[in-house]
């Protein structure tokens, strides 16, 4: 039997051939089949909020069960603008958060140490409450960032990391900082200000990313919309460095770990 490590290897290589050309140029997306609508109380939704937003767009399953790497790939490019290449490795480090080796749910990456992290910008810490639902007091650092502009950017990206980590440093004395959470963290942080705004620049309008993240629905009605540049490695990885330089980073200790699953430990 192939190891799961092996099979997600294959099948992501080969969806990733056979999507590349499909994902190059934008589509035409009928909005008004992807209207917003709350989750109902049998629908999983996970620690992340550009996923639960999809969900509750129609471009995730509205259950948030069933997914797998062409679910989400096709979801972060109709939904997006998204390539291929920023979405498949997050895919790939998903999958260990279950032991179904053919798709997971949005519940299951809330397991801790994977892809969930400390110092998150919208949930609170595992080991001091709930790591899965938004947290207004631990948003509030985002949400009160970069006074006296209307706008975010990835200078004041970098500096909401900073305090988000102080201030999971000064309550949690298990906090988890290693190389592995400031990538993502990061990584993190240029999506949202991609997606919400101009994924050249990285400026993105405070009003977009308020509601994107409290209420998880693209802003449609205020004036958003997707992004006419492609979303890829390109364009993330300067908005990535940049927001790294101006967060001032450094690690709390430790070695990165990736929890396996619920029932396989970590390495």
């Amino acid at each position: 039997m192939l190891s799961k490590s092996l099979l997600l290897s294959f099948c992501t290589t080969a969806l990733l051939a056979s999507v590349a050309s499909a994902k190059n140029g934008s589509a035409e997306i009928d909005w008004d089949a992807h209207q917003w609508q709350a989750p109902g109380p049998n629908d999983l939704r996970g620690p992340c909020p550009g996923l639960n937003t999809l969900a509750n767009h129609g471009f995730l399953p509205r259950d948030g069960r069933n997914l797998n790497m062409s679910v989400i790939v096709d979801a972060g490019f109709d939904g997006y603008h998204m390539q291929p290449d920023v979405l498949a490795l997050a895919v790939k480090v998903a999958f260990l958060t279950t032991d179904d080796p053919f798709s997971f749910t949005l519940d299951d990456i809330k397991l801790h140490e994977t892809i969930e992290h400390d110092a998150s910008l919208s949930r609170e810490d595992f080991a001091l409450g709930d790591n899965l639902h938004f947290n207004e007091t631990i948003f509030s650092t985002l949400a009160n960032s970069n006074p006296g502009s209307d706008f975010y950017n990835t200078t004041s990206a970098g500096e909401v990391q900073r305090l988000r980590l102080a201030d999971s440093e000064a309550r949690n004395p298990n906090v988890t900082n290693t190389d592995k959470e400031f990538f993502i963290r990061s990584a993190e942080s240029g999506f949202y200000l991609s997606v919400m705004g101009d994924p050249l620049a990285g400026v993105a309008p405070k009003e977009f990313v308020q509601i994107f993240f409290r209420e998880e629905r693209l802003p449609i009605a205020e004036g958003w919309h997707r992004s006419e540049t492609p979303i890829n490695s390109t364009t993330l990885g300067p908005l990535i460095g940049k927001i790294e330089a101006a967060s001032n980073w450094t690690t709390s200790g430790g070695c990165p770990i990736i929890v396996l699953g619920p029932d396989f430990g970590s390495f």
